[in-house]
């Protein structure tokens, strides 16, 4: 799918809008503070149902406003909006004006993907960030991995609850064994997913890495140690998971890392290269998306200009050139863009100013 039309009111600095948007290639240019990234929010918000700038969900409505909201008609003529009372902490979520009770039910008809220069944190931020990241593509490709990782999601709660209950050991042996069944259900999803995301990377990083690509490894860990039986794992660690009073290992502690001649990833690339490697990823991952043909991603890329030279903006454009879905991109000034513009003048570029977005003619 790609956004037609995306509709706001009363959301951060952007108050009331309505903006007509191109099928694949979008650019937003403004000042800092002007509501380019607002924009970008507005959208996420809408497939994830929270906000990738803030956890605090009154932050989003515009000054002395109670309510936002969001909506969007679709190419397939299409309606999905969401609004959200701060006060009242309601939210409503309408698909074709059927209303839904489920965020969920949001990401089953729109996935959004972005970059931001916040993404860093997925080489920073720890495992979490990185499972987050997979587990967004996997759910989106892999129509089981959202009750899986739910059904998992129980048991660990149950199995921790009762590790810190201090009842009867005898009564763990049933909490272990759905926890390895419901564990080695995920981990097998997993590791499907990553043995393809790897392909699809391979070929995205020779693309936008070129001399660097054939030393990276991305490297897929289960939550316990490899070739080791989960159960043998969960009576070796009785005590100390007794003693901490939850699970220590199991398919929650999942992780891939990114390493680069057996080295963290992270420490030996310039910031400009970290990009391009978080485009890579971003568009391996939407390609998966994509290919599955339930839902066509739709990519976000906040200031792009950050970080990266004109050669690499011209490198990361040969690189949107090839993907099958909607890009929206931000940028402060027009020049940082520039590399980016297709000759054809198949797009549509706007200016946003005070918070009001208006289409840019040639």
């Amino acid at each position: 799918m790609s956004v037609v039309r995306l509709i706001t009111s009363n959301f951060r600095n952007i108050e009331q809008s309505q903006t007509e948007l191109h099928s694949q290639l979008n650019f937003l240019v403004g000042d800092n503070g002007s509501g380019k990234s607002s924009f970008l929010e507005a959208l996420f918000f809408l497939g994830h149902g929270k906000s990738f700038r803030t956890t605090k969900i009154e932050n989003l409505v515009s000054y002395q406003e109670s309510t936002f909201v969001v909506s969007i008609k679709d190419d397939l003529d299409s309606q999905i909006g969401i609004s959200k009372n701060i006060i009242s902490n309601e939210t409503e979520i309408k698909i074709n004006g059927i209303k839904q009770s489920k965020l969920s039910e949001l990401a089953k008809n729109i996935a959004v993907q972005i970059i931001t220069p916040e993404s860093f944190k997925l080489f920073f931020g720890g495992p979490k960030e990185r499972r987050r990241f997979i587990d967004l593509g996997l759910f989106h490709v892999e129509q089981s991995f959202s009750k899986a990782w739910k059904d998992f999601s129980r048991i660990l709660k149950q199995r921790n609850a009762y590790l810190r209950s201090g009842a009867n050991l005898e009564g763990i042996k049933y909490w272990d064994e759905a926890f390895c069944t419901h564990s080695n259900i995920v981990s097998t999803l997993r590791l499907n997913y990553v043995n393809g995301f790897r392909e699809e990377f391979s070929y995205w990083a020779e693309l936008l890495l070129p001399k660097i690509h054939e030393n990276i490894e991305v490297q897929y860990f289960q939550g316990w140690k490899q070739n080791t039986n989960l159960a043998d794992v969960l009576v070796n660690n009785r005590t100390r998971e007794i003693n901490l009073g939850y699970s220590i290992s199991g398919t929650h502690k999942f992780d891939v890392r990114f390493i680069m001649s057996k080295q963290p990833l992270e420490n030996q690339l310039s910031r400009g290269q970290q990009k391009l490697f978080l485009f890579a990823l971003t568009f391996a991952q939407a390609k998966l998306i994509e290919k599955v043909k339930r839902v066509k991603p739709i990519l976000l890329i906040d200031d792009v200009g950050a970080e990266l030279d004109s050669h690499s903006r011209t490198v990361l454009n040969e690189a949107i050139n090839q993907l099958n879905c909607q890009v929206i991109i931000t940028a402060i000034d027009k020049s940082a863009v520039e590399p980016l513009v297709p000759s054809d003048h198949d797009y549509k570029m706007f200016h946003v100013k005070h918070g009001k977005i208006f289409e840019m003619s040639e």
